[in-house]
């Protein structure tokens, strides 16, 4: 049997791992048809079939799925092998381009960014603010960041050691005028800063309590798109907000708001960075992952 070339095995987690020509092609940088051809003389030369194909899906077949679990693991560990040497060249460089939704590129900026100044001066970081769940392969990007539940499970991800928690706040001001809620049922009593989400459509505001879930819709006179300027109305007197505990900490800290329904709100939420498993991993990402993985916890909260 002649060894078949790591271009072939690669270009076979790519396939194996999209379960498509296409999108594996895009990735590559080459043609679906030329990738097909590939993968015929993969399976040619190891004399066993690798992927089902129909007119529109391609899946890997149970010696598919044994091959893909062990390269995945090859690979891998052959990138952190390749990555070890790098140190003798020099210092890292390059550009990193992250994905990124508003809450956790404001993480990146308060906790890691810092830290990346100061280990990595040469490398760039180049992060787009994205509310929707993209595919940051074929949207050119090197990892994104999101809540680990949202994070496609075909993905590594690189867990953020600090949780990230949402507030509702008000001015005292306007706490005074009209009161202080005692449940979120009262909200609808209330005038409150609306939060449009990317895709356009309102945010429902979210509470749990005991096992008790709630969400409500909320009515005000204003609606933004934007937590640090939600958090700025609600400081205006403007009414009630749900933000980031990011956005309203200044604010709290110098006593222009106070934290409103604090018994009712979510647990914080876990984000990471997350990125492909089956392609290589450049030296300025993995110098951006060496740095949010030795973050100490308290690093991105302040």
């Amino acid at each position: 049997m002649i060894r078949p070339s790591l271009n072939d095995l690669s270009a076979f987690v790519a396939v194996a791992t999209h379960r498509s020509f296409r999108r594996a092609a895009d990735e590559l940088g080459t043609a679906p048809s030329t990738l097909s051809h590939a993968m015929r003389g993969l399976e040619d030369r190891l004399g066993v079939r690798l992927l089902n194909r129909t007119t529109r899906s391609v899946s890997p077949t149970e010696a598919g799925l044994e091959l893909l679990g062990r390269l995945t693991v090859a690979l891998t560990s052959l990138d952190e092998a390749l990555d070890a040497v790098t140190a003798f060249r020099g210092n890292v460089a390059g550009r990193v381009r992250i994905n990124a939704p508003r809450v956790a590129a404001a993480a990146l900026v308060r906790g890691v960014l810092p830290r990346m100044v100061k280990r990595f001066p040469d490398v760039t970081v180049d992060i787009v603010v994205e509310g929707r769940l993209i595919d940051i392969v074929s949207g050119g990007f090197d990892a994104g960041v999101r809540l680990i539940d949202s994070i496609p499970k075909d993905m590594i991800a690189v867990p953020f050691p600090d949780p990230i928690g949402f507030v509702c706040v008000a001015s005292p001001a306007y706490l005074d005028r009209a009161g202080e809620p005692t449940t979120p049922d009262e909200l609808q009593r209330h005038r409150c800063i609306g939060h449009r989400l990317p895709g356009g459509r309102l945010y429902r505001w979210e509470f749990e309590r005991a096992g008790r879930e709630l969400t409500v819709d909320v009515n005000g006179p204003l609606i933004l798109d934007d937590e640090e300027l939600m958090a700025d109305a609600a400081a205006q007197g403007l009414g009630i907000a749900y933000v980031a505990n990011w956005a309203a900490e200044a604010a709290l800290a110098e006593g222009r708001l106070r934290t409103v329904l604090p018994a009712w709100m979510h647990k914080p939420e876990r984000a990471a960075v997350y990125y492909p498993g089956h392609r290589a991993v450049p030296p300025a990402l993995r110098a951006f992952l060496d740095v949010v993985k030795t973050m100490p916890v308290g690093a991105g909260t302040h």
